[in-house]
């Protein structure tokens, strides 16, 4: 073997050394996307709490416009057009529909005039709380992520790219369960608008491509059990239908 041949197969062995891994790589989360068959690659998950002014008061808190505050959920956290299964060590499990944005792009401190720019597209989902687990933290001071990053905890829709829907920033947001409507608001009631959440957001965090933010619910929170059969859009953009198993 010459020496050419032998640096190649060098370099070779080390760049197949950099990829080894110990265990075998985890699964990525893939959305789909109505009318394409690639899917959005899921990085990170953010969520805002209490961003509807009738949410925060039948939750017990002044909705005046007080800075925005996130908490997380695990991108495997995050449920495609299937049934929930419900969930361990909990007999208090609420919904809570919310309108759902992907990112295209992201960065630090964006600026709220750009921040639609950011958009790949919008879909609906459910923030499924272990509202039991949520109470006994909140008492305790501790973080939220055992009553909120539990295993399919994020039932969400197919994704409507932004070309496809816009930028919705009205219009009806539901839940029904057992053809009951139990949730209903308007996209135009949030508190926080999308730009100034992605602003707000990217002052903490440096946002980017593949990064899914849940944008808050409205009024109507409640409780679900085994068989129930729940629906919920964000008119013109998504609908999803599940049972809970």
């Amino acid at each position: 073997m010459d020496l050419l041949a032998a640096d190649e197969l060098c370099e070779e062995i080390v760049m197949t050394e950099q990829f080894a891994t110990v265990i075998p790589l985890p699964a990525p989360v893939l959305l789909p996307i109505n009318g394409e068959t690639a899917s959005f690659p899921v990085r990170r998950v953010y969520c805002v709490g209490r961003n509807y002014a009738d949410h925060a008061i039948e939750m017990g808190h002044d909705p005046s416009r007080e800075p925005p505050f996130f908490f997380q959920k695990n991108p495997n956290n995050l449920l495609p057009n299937s049934d929930f299964p419900y969930p361990p060590l909990s007999s208090d499990v609420h919904h809570e529909v919310e309108l759902v944005v992907a990112l295209k792009s992201g960065g630090s401190d964006i600026p709220a005039e750009r921040a639609l720019d950011c958009i790949y597209g919008y879909a609906v989902g459910i923030d499924f709380t272990r509202r039991d687990l949520q109470g006994e933290a909140k008492k305790l001071g501790r973080p939220w992520e055992v009553s909120k990053a539990f295993e399919s905890s994020a039932p969400v829709s197919a994704i409507a790219p932004a070309t496809q829907v816009g930028h919705p920033d009205k219009g009806g947001i539901w839940l029904m369960r057992n053809g009951e409507s139990v949730q209903r608001g308007d996209l135009s009631q949030m508190i926080w608008k999308v730009p100034e959440i992605i602003t707000e957001l990217s002052k903490l965090f440096t946002l980017a491509p593949g990064d899914v933010i849940m944008t808050g619910t409205p009024a109507g929170v409640g409780p679900v059990a085994r068989g129930d059969r729940i629906s919920c859009a964000v008119d013109g953009v998504a609908t999803l239908m599940l049972n809970v198993v």
